[in-house]
C-alpha cells in the first residue's frame, strides 16, 4: 500500500519541493556550484518559508544516505525521485551534494537577493494565483468558452473566493513591479499558462495592469 499523505509530507514533503524545482532543468550541481534550479528553490524559499530550507536539508540528506530498500519499494511506501537524466546509482550522491549546499546557505546566512523568476517552477511558486487565472481561463479553449477576454476575467471573479481574487491583484502588482520589458511579460504569461495573446490594443504588461485594476474595483 502507498504512503498516506501525512506520512509522505513528514518524510518527503520538502524533498519533493526541491525535486519539483528541477523539472525541466538540468541537475548539474557540483560540490563547488549550485544549479540554476537549486538557486531558484533557495531564492524563493528563503524569502517565503525560510525555516523550510533546514527541513529540506534534513530530508535530502536522510534520503541520500538511506534510500528506500526492497521492502518499502515493494509496498510502494517510498518517494520516487523524478527522472533527472542521471543514472539511478548517482542519485544518492547528488542528493547529498544538494544537502551540503543547503547547509552552507544556512550556516553562512547566504540569502539570495530578490530577482526575477528564472525557472518554470519559480514562476509558479511565486505567482500561483496568476497561474491559476492564466492557465485556467486563458488556455487555447478561451475562444470557445467566452466571447472575449473581459468575459473570462468576469467569470474568474464570479467563481473565485474574494480572498483569492485579492491575492491575484497583489501578485499582478508584484509582477508589474519587477524590472521587466514587454518580452519578459510575454515570457511570464507563457510560463504561467497563458496560451492566447492579450486583447487588442493591449500589450501583455498593459493588460496585466488592466486586469489588476478591474479586479481591485470588484
Amino acid at each position: 500500500m502507498s504512503m498516506k499523505p501525512l506520512e509522505h509530507d513528514r518524510r518527503y514533503g520538502e524533498l519533493d519541493q526541491v525535486m519539483r524545482a528541477y523539472l525541466g532543468q538540468p541537475a548539474d550541481d557540483t560540490g563547488e556550484r549550485r544549479s540554476r534550479a537549486l538557486d531558484a528553490y533557495l531564492r524563493h524559499t528563503w524569502h517565503t518559508r525560510p525555516w523550510a530550507v533546514a527541513e529540506a536539508e534534513r530530508q535530502l540528506r536522510e534520503y541520500g544516505r538511506n534510500p528506500p530498500g526492497r521492502l518499502r519499494v515493494g509496498l510502494g511506501e517510498f518517494y520516487a525521485v523524478p527522472d533527472t537524466g542521471m543514472p539511478e546509482s548517482a542519485i544518492g550522491a547528488w542528493l547529498l551534494v544538494l544537502a551540503d549546499h543547503l547547509k552552507q546557505s544556512i550556516e553562512a546566512g547566504e540569502v539570495p537577493p530578490p530577482a526575477n523568476p528564472q525557472t518554470h517552477w519559480e514562476w509558479h511558486a511565486r505567482f500561483p494565483e496568476t497561474a491559476q487565472l492564466l492557465g485556467g481561463w486563458f488556455s487555447q479553449d478561451v475562444v470557445d468558452e467566452f466571447p472575449d477576454h473581459e468575459a473570462a476575467v468576469e467569470d474568474y471573479a464570479a467563481s473565485t473566493d474574494p480572498q483569492l481574487t485579492a491575492r491575484l491583484v497583489g501578485e499582478l502588482n508584484e509582477l508589474l513591479a519587477l524590472p521587466l520589458d514587454e518580452g519578459d511579460y510575454a515570457l511570464a504569461a507563457a510560463e504561467l499558462g497563458m496560451e492566447v495573446s492579450p486583447p487588442e490594443p493591449f500589450s501583455y504588461g498593459a493588460w496585466f495592469q488592466s486586469v489588476a485594476m478591474t479586479l481591485a474595483r470588484g
